[in-house]
């Protein structure tokens, strides 16, 4: 961004009265990231840039956001939660949880959205600049490099959950998607279904492999061979759902049951069951995974695998708001916390019916 166009902007003091990062970034005409690694005094610098910062600092008389809550004696933590879930029932557990447990523990949470056409930098950049002292990462943001370098760079305690994918200096808090997706299709299998369909994640993210996998050795289990027709890509959206279900039902043989990798696609696959005419489980059984608040309100309501969202967003802001007050008792570091999951039967599965004779139309 040009100089120009950086201090055209106006700056956020006018409606606050303080100056802020961002001013001190639009006079110096650099990034809130650069501002942010003055003030920390990283060596990563170029010393002209370094004068220029410092100097707008001083003209603005601007007092870093640490510093200031330093000074007034303030130990409220503050705890930055960036996201851009495309589930918004995945998204509303993680939120609730993480809430809960920083009224609880008397810490502020701060919830950015990356905005849509966002790079990922800039966003996390904001966030830094902010003044956050520890970043709780949701899926898919938590297995971004992009977004995991800054934080590093950064010295920012960080959690990601809700991922298998292991980072340096970045603790997780997971389930086991393998053996969650594994049990699943071996449900199915129990139950008589043969041709069981299977509707993938996000193709970039860890849990979508982790998931994918526990699928083909839950057929192995079972003696079945692994059947790429059976396999449908999806992107965890609702959208991507439908467009899987109707590849797998158009099918001239098609699955009698269909464990979709999330909640969101799991629902969609019902609703294009309807359209086509299928009872749910009668005609087809359907399985998801999460058990977000959608698969309670959908009919039929889902069996799914339970994967507990809110208690997982609950740990990760203990463990930062443990570590932040007492350094010397806790260490985020490289934590790999593995929470239990759970296989919740509802009213979307059950075992095949036979298959009616093709119809000969009647002579003449």
């Amino acid at each position: 961004m040009a100089d120009s166009e950086r201090k055209r902007r106006s700056p956020r003091s006018r409606q606050t009265g303080a100056p802020t990062i961002a001013d001190v970034a639009a006079m110096a005409g650099v990034s809130m990231m650069t501002v942010s690694r003055v003030i920390n005094a990283e060596p990563k610098v170029r010393q002209s840039t370094r004068d220029t910062v410092n100097e707008a600092i001083a003209k603005l008389n601007y007092a870093p956001n640490r510093a200031a809550r330093s000074l007034a004696g303030a130990s409220q933590i503050r705890i930055g939660l960036l996201y851009s879930n495309p589930s918004e029932a995945f998204l509303s557990a993680f939120i609730v949880g993480s809430l809960e447990e920083a009224g609880r523990l008397d810490v502020q949470i701060v919830i950015q959205k990356v905005e849509e056409g966002e790079e990922l930098a800039a966003a996390v950049e904001r966030m830094v600049a902010g003044g956050v002292d520890g970043v709780i990462l949701p899926p898919p943001i938590c297995e971004s490099e992009e977004v995991l370098g800054v934080l590093r760079q950064s010295d920012i305690p960080t959690v990601a959950v809700a991922t298998p994918k292991e980072q340096d200096g970045i603790a997780t808090i997971l389930i086991d998607d393998a053996s969650a997706a594994r049990e699943m299709t071996a449900h199915l299998a129990s139950l008589g279904h043969e041709r069981i369909g299977f509707i993938l994640g996000h193709p970039d993210l860890a849990a979508s492999k982790d998931r994918h996998e526990g699928y083909r050795q839950g057929l192995a289990d079972a003696g079945y061979a692994y059947d790429e027709a059976l396999v449908a890509q999806g992107f965890f959206t609702y959208r991507s759902g439908l467009d899987a279900a109707e590849q797998l039902l158009a099918q001239d043989n098609p699955p009698t049951a269909i464990f979709a990798s999330n909640d969101d696609m799991a629902a969609a696959a019902v609703a294009v069951a309807h359209r086509r005419g299928l009872d749910v489980p009668g005609d087809l059984t359907v399985c998801g995974f999460d058990d977000v608040a959608m698969a309670t309100t959908i009919w039929p309501e889902l069996t799914t695998i339970h994967q507990p969202i809110a208690a997982m967003s609950r740990q990760a802001v203990e463990l930062l708001a443990t570590f932040l007050r007492n350094k010397r008792s806790a260490e985020v570091g490289e934590q790999r916390i593995m929470v239990d999951y759970e296989l919740v039967r509802r009213q979307s599965d059950a075992a095949p019916r036979r298959r009616p004779a093709t119809r000969v139309p009647a002579t003449v």
